[in-house]
Formats: structure tokens, C-alpha cells, sequence
């Protein structure tokens, strides 16, 4: 049997949009578009398929924010490129770009789910005005329903925002409202501060709440762990003081029913691979089956998903004619080694991501 891919983690943005993007400047090594006719050709590019037996397939993308110029509060243009970004996807969704999208309806990997931004940090009250916006930009009941969550980015903020009451409330009232949050932590470039505040603030979250009003926390590339560390066997990864923690702070964060583990990101904090010639994936899987271990013991195959952060992925993984396969084959050995069963591996290949984002799709 097939069996279908869900990406559960892109990033898109045409040439028109790039100014409101809080990352980009003239230098930018992302500073140009990517849109879906790129997407498409980063997935086709090679044929989709890991044996005769076992085909797999993309069926479609889940779409998380840029990182726009933004501002908790609405006043100014704080909420306007966020807004400009919901509209650019329900075009994409509708198939109706505009002069500047630069993107084609014909042969599209479809947008299964969108995941704006939103100003988590001011509590229930800014979020509820905000998401009447949203509903207004989507303009649609048909794109209204492909938002399944939102996301704040807290890789780049200082120390305690996580903790401040407001953004508690916030997490509160997203899981009321059956709305996800994916949570953007960088153990690498910014510490391992994150992860534990990130634990802090989740035991706050959940403490005296009933499941089925508990947020879905969809954690983000593994919370971009060091896998640059000295590797000369899995044993020097596996008694370094940085995986230790790292892995017990990932533990602790698996504690939640409603936490999933996106496997993702990895190509962004490995050494970076050049265009050609090939990488050794073998390699690549073994020097990473330390880390993937501690995810698929800690959440287990059922809450752990597949995503390629693409185009972010480029930038390590050799480009876009060939990052997305390599990913893509590297997570084909990862479940390989781990000895997942067929059904298990359709789970993270899709049906985990459908199911925390709330998803529902014939036939899967």
C-alpha cells in the first residue's frame, strides 16, 4: 500500500513579500522567493519513492509562519504583514494569486493546514480580536478551516517570556478553542535555557486542566538540539553533558498527552552538506539515531511527525534541487533503524501529523 507523505512543516513567501519579513536583509541566504512552484520542484525533483513494495507519496503541506515584522499589539502595522500572510495563503489554497505571488494552481502540492502567526504573549483577550481578523483575511469558511493552530516563535526572545502570565493565559485559551501552538525553541544557538523554560511553562499550562481542553503543543526540529557535537560513535554523543540534558528536559516535555515531536530541522543544525556529491546517509542516520532514540522513547511513534522546514533546510542540506530527498531519505533510514512497523511509520509519514492539527482527509 502507499503510503502518503504529510510536510508537516513549510515556510512560504513570494519576492513581494520578502521586505516584512523580520529575518531578511540584502544578504539573506533565503532572500528570495519561495513559493509553491518551488516547493514542487524541491519535491519532484527525484522520484518519491523509498522501494519497490513501500511507495511513499506527498499529500499535501502544512504551512507555518515566516517569522513576519510584527508586534504583540495591533496599533501601526503590528498586525499587518501577519494578515498580508493569511491573505498570500488563501490564495494559494483558492488558486487565485495575484501579481506578486508568482505561484501556479495547476499540479500543486495542496495546503492542508495553516498555522499563523498570533500575538500569544497578550493573553486570551488580544488573542480572541485577533483571530476575528484572521477569520476575515482567510475570507472563506473552506481556507477558515485549513487553520488548525498558531505559532509564536520564542527561539529569539530574552529569558521569562514563556512564564509571563499573559502568554499562559494565551496557551490556555488556544486549547479552548481547539487551536494548536507550535513551539519554536533553539537548544544550539540560543541554550538550553529554552528547553527549561520551555518545561516550566508547560507544567503551567496544563496544571488542573482537563485533557480535552489542554493546547496541542506541536514542538518544533527535535528543539534544534547541538548535533555538531565532537561525533566519534554514538557513546560521545550519548554521555555529553549538552544530550543529557537536552534529553531529559525532551522527556519531561513528553510527559503531556497533547505534546508531539515534529522530526524536523536536523539538516539546519548538522554540519552543512555541499550540492554534490551525495552525503552518506547511513552515516547522517547513525550520527543522529542518538537523538532520535530520545524523541521516539520519550513520545513514542504516535506523537512524533515528519517535517522538512523547507526552504530553511536548504541552507544545510545542499539546495533545493536535492535537500527535501535527502531529508526525506534520511527519515526513511531513521525509522528503518528504530524498527517501526509499517503502520507506525505511516504514522509519522502523515496520519500523527493529521491527527495533533486536527486534520480530517478522506481516505487517511
Amino acid at each position: 500500500m502507499p503510503i502518503p507523505i504529510v510536510d508537516s512543516h513549510i515556510h512560504l513567501f513570494p519576492d513581494s513579500h520578502l521586505p516584512s519579513l523580520a529575518w531578511y536583509g540584502p544578504n539573506s541566504p533565503l532572500g528570495s522567493q519561495h513559493c509553491v512552484d518551488e516547493y514542487r520542484q524541491a519535491t519532484s525533483s527525484t522520484p518519491i519513492i523509498s522501494d519497490s513494495t513501500k511507495p511513499l507519496y506527498l499529500r499535501g503541506f502544512i504551512f507555518i509562519e515566516t517569522d513576519r515584522l510584527s508586534s504583540v499589539e495591533e496599533s501601526g502595522h503590528g498586525w499587518k504583514h501577519v494578515l498580508d500572510e493569511v491573505a498570500l495563503l488563501a490564495r494559494v489554497v483558492r488558486g487565485e494569486p495575484i501579481d506578486g505571488d508568482q505561484h501556479r494552481y495547476v499540479d500543486r502540492p495542496p495546503c492542508l493546514g495553516i498555522v499563523p502567526w498570533a500575538p500569544v504573549p497578550g493573553g486570551a483577550v488580544v488573542l480572541e480580536r485577533y483571530v476575528k481578523k484572521v477569520k476575515q483575511a482567510a475570507e472563506t469558511d473552506d481556507v477558515w478551516r485549513k487553520i488548525r493552530g498558531v505559532r509564536y516563535l520564542v527561539q529569539d526572545k530574552p529569558s521569562g517570556v514563556m512564564l509571563q502570565p499573559e502568554f499562559i493565559d494565551g496557551l490556555k485559551w488556544l486549547g479552548r478553542k481547539q487551536l494548536t501552538f507550535d513551539l519554536g525553541v533553539d537548544a544550539r544557538q540560543s541554550g538550553l535555557w529554552q528547553l527549561r523554560e520551555a518545561v516550566e511553562m508547560m507544567e503551567r499550562v496544563y496544571e488542573g486542566v482537563d485533557e480535552k481542553d489542554q493546547v496541542v503543543m506541536v514542538i518544533n526540529h527535535l528543539c534544534k538540539p547541538n548535533l555538531r557535537l565532537p561525533f566519534a560513535s554514538p557513546e560521545s554523543t550519548t554521555t555529553h553533558p549538552d544530550f543529557l540534558e537536552w534529553k531529559t528536559l525532551v522527556t519531561a516535555m513528553a510527559r503531556y498527552p497533547t505534546a508531539y515531536m515534529k522530526l524536523s530541522g536536523g539538516f539546519s543544525e548538522l554540519p552543512p552538506l555541499s550540492p554534490a556529491p551525495e552525503p552518506d546517509i547511513k552515516f547522517l542516520v547513525e550520527r543522529l539515531h542518538s537523538w532520535t532514540d530520545a524523541v521516539f522513547d520519550a513520545f513514542g511513534p504516535d506523537r512524533v511527525m515528519f517535517g522538512s522546514d523547507w526552504p530553511v533546510c536548504n541552507l544545510g542540506g545542499g539546495g533545493n534541487d536535492a535537500t527535501w530527498r535527502r531529508w526525506r531519505t534520511v527519515v526513511e533510514g531513521v525509522l528503518e533503524r528504530r524498527g517501526l512497523s509499517e503502520e507506525q511509520r505511516k504514522g509519522v509519514w502523515g496520519k500523527v501529523a493529521l491527527k495533533a492539527y486536527g486534520i480530517e482527509i478522506e481516505g487517511l
